[in-house]
């Protein structure tokens, strides 16, 4: 039986990956993760299918030993927050970019066949051409979308210096069930799905009418695996977003609506290293690894919301 590793796989879009896996017949998983992001919770009802390693991929020869005889590797660890690279820019380095290199180098050294690595649509920058096309000239605004994009690059080099079959999904907005509200860093989502349960106005950065492409967390993940089967694609790079885009305010009206709620949200200043628009040109995607989006933002949200609710009220 193949061998599949999954770095990040305790984490949120990581978890996810893992159970699709394990949907589409892998019958075991190998995890590494350091459980500073992630949580053993998150693959509860399916732990007798996955291996946990804790290890941090800064430990190259913790991360070697578990990738050893894999497959197949889906790169997903990473501190992944802009706020956090700009306030903590150290850590946020020697994870992103070293610790993304000692993957690479593992699974180069250990005869892996295919590495899909999480890189991130924060690359483009703040370009006023819409949508984001993977041939736009980067221009990174803050320490993560620098290291992403060296992860791109590392990517590209692997493949051609070292025969690996390195694929790079540039990550828009995911979000779904198992993203963390807790942390002042979590994803936009995921706080408006908290405030909603407890009756709290959030708070949004700017005017609220900055645009992204938000992505449902299970299209991500069968994206996944897809670009881990499709031939021809070793060494390049793809948007994995929804080829959509939504202001944060239409996003918080939608949810009212849905729940019969009025809570006007408060605005604060506008975070450093925040893109004003984003929204992803998928006809690569679509074309040379069959990306088929199948969840609308209404039904995502739905999802998202209902998990919240079941998980934080219980």
């Amino acid at each position: 039986m193949s061998k599949y590793v999954v770095t990040g796989g305790a984490g949120f879009i990581g978890s996810s990956v893992v159970r699709a896996l394990l949907d589409q017949g892998a019958g075991h998983v190998h995890v590494i993760d350091n459980l500073l992001t992630g949580y053993e919770k998150n693959l509860e009802e399916v732990a007798r299918q996955v291996t946990l390693h804790r290890v941090d991929i800064r430990d190259f020869e913790g991360v070697k030993a578990a990738i050893a005889g894999a497959e197949k590797v889906f790169h997903l660890a990473a501190i992944p927050s802009v706020p956090k690279s700009i306030d903590e820019p150290v850590p946020s380095h020697e994870v992103n970019i070293d610790g993304t290199f000692n993957v690479y180098r593992a699974c180069a050294e250990t005869g892996v066949k295919r590495v899909v690595y999480a890189a991130s649509s924060s690359a483009y920058g703040d370009t006023e051409v819409l949508p984001k096309v993977e041939t736009m000239v980067p221009q990174p605004l803050s320490p993560y979308a620098a290291q992403k994009l060296m992860g791109e690059y590392y990517a590209s080099v692997f493949h051609s210096c070292f025969g690996l079959e390195a694929v790079a999904l540039r990550f828009f907005n995911v979000y779904g069930p198992r993203q963390d509200p807790s942390s002042p860093y979590s994803g936009v989502l995921s706080i408006f799905m908290k405030c909603l349960i407890e009756g709290r106005r959030p708070t949004l950065f700017g005017d609220g009418g900055q645009t992204r492409d938000f992505t449902y967390v299970a299209d991500v993940a069968g994206l996944c695996l897809k670009a881990s089967r499709a031939s021809g694609v070793a060494g390049k790079v793809y948007n994995a977003g929804n080829g959509n885009r939504y202001t944060l305010n239409e996003v918080w009206q939608t949810l009212q609506d849905t729940q019969g709620v009025t809570l006007a949200p408060n605005y604060g200043p506008s975070r450093a290293g925040d893109v004003r628009d984003s929204q992803a040109d998928t006809t690569a995607a679509v074309r040379d690894l069959g990306h088929a989006p199948q969840y609308s933002l209404a039904e995502g949200l739905r999802l998202t919301f209902d998990w919240y609710k079941s998980s934080l009220v219980a």
